[in-house]
């Protein structure tokens, strides 16, 4: 099964879009690239400063012209519109909000260690206070990484785009996206909403 060249794949934080995106590049060949390399400057711990939007939109474009397939994964709503048009297929994933959260403390304790995230640990403060912004993807506005900002952006969107909705494994959502091919499954359209512009975090 051929997938497209050149795949988004985008959800709140902790819904899978890295896993996801490693798995159709170890697999189909594709280049994996992620939102966050070019949307951070590269600090430890890192995730602390955010790149110029033209610098970040360069590098982007930069590595999205010297790689053919590739697939990339995370959020760039608001600061990626004029690459947007070479998008083949987005995979939209919608993950639900507990099991979200289990996955980015997990994630949390394997990248920085329990004792720094824990009570009187150094990063406790900046750990309780990123599981608070991703536990309100679904009831954010358009000014944060939330559903509504990304229901807009989807709408005006101009190609195909698949809904993955639920707790899939990685090897099913791969799947799914496999099975998508040919069959009808894939919308062209969301319902229209206001389209919004705002810089994304983590």
């Amino acid at each position: 099964m051929q997938l497209p060249n050149r795949i988004h794949i985008f959800g709140a934080s902790g819904s899978g879009t890295t896993s996801l995106a490693s798995a159709v590049a170890s697999k189909h060949g594709h280049r994996r690239l992620d939102t966050d390399d070019f949307f951070w400057v590269p600090t430890n711990p890192p995730y602390q400063e955010k790149r110029p939007r033209d610098q970040r939109l360069a590098l982007l474009q930069q590595a999205l012209l010297g790689s053919v397939p590739w697939v990339l994964s995370g959020s760039l709503c608001g600061w990626v519109d004029p690459v947007t048009p070479q998008f083949d297929l987005v995979v939209f994933l919608v993950v639900p909000t507990p099991v979200r959260l289990a996955r980015l403390h997990a994630r949390e304790i394997e990248r920085y260690g329990h004792q720094a995230i824990a009570a009187g640990g150094k990063l406790h403060k900046a750990h309780i206070e990123f599981l608070d912004w991703a536990g309100r993807y679904d009831t954010g506005g358009l000014e944060m990484r939330s559903r509504a900002l990304h229901e807009a952006w989807l709408a005006a969107l101009p190609g195909p785009i698949l809904r993955l909705e639920g707790d899939w494994s990685v090897g099913e959502q791969l799947a799914q996206i496999e099975a998508s091919m040919g069959t009808g499954l894939l919308t062209t359209a969301c319902s229209r909403r206001p389209s919004a512009a705002a810089d994304t975090v983590r």
